[in-house]
């Protein structure tokens, strides 16, 4: 079955870097386009970066410059390369793939502070 398995999270300062990755497994991880999501406490989920199948980028205006999505295919997975992190980068962020159906991870927590 579609799995999707987040990792890499953790807490960092203000300034710093993280990256997160999302593997995958059950489905062929070349055609879907994959996105990653974030939800703070108390708010909704909202997308922060995308990739096509052929590797085009889309970012959220707040992530712009800071972060950068980028997919192995040979390794099924996905990765937000996340650098000068703010306080509100703090959030539980999520891989999703589009399948025709969307599926999603459990998550990971970032949280951002000093």
């Amino acid at each position: 079955q579609v799995q999707l398995v987040e990792s890499g999270g953790g807490l960092v300062q203000p300034g710093g870097s993280l990256r997160l990755s999302c593997a995958a497994s059950g489905f062929i991880f070349s055609l879907s386009v994959m996105t990653w999501y974030r939800q703070a406490p108390g708010k909704e989920r909202t997308w922060v970066a995308r990739i096509s199948t052929g590797g085009v980028t889309v970012y959220t205006d707040a992530v712009k410059g800071r972060f950068t999505i980028s997919r192995d295919n040979a390794r099924n997975t996905v990765y937000l390369q996340m650098n000068s992190l703010k306080p509100e980068d703090t959030a539980v962020y999520y891989c999703k793939a589009a399948l025709g159906g969307n599926y999603w991870g459990q998550g990971t927590q970032v949280t951002v502070s000093s």
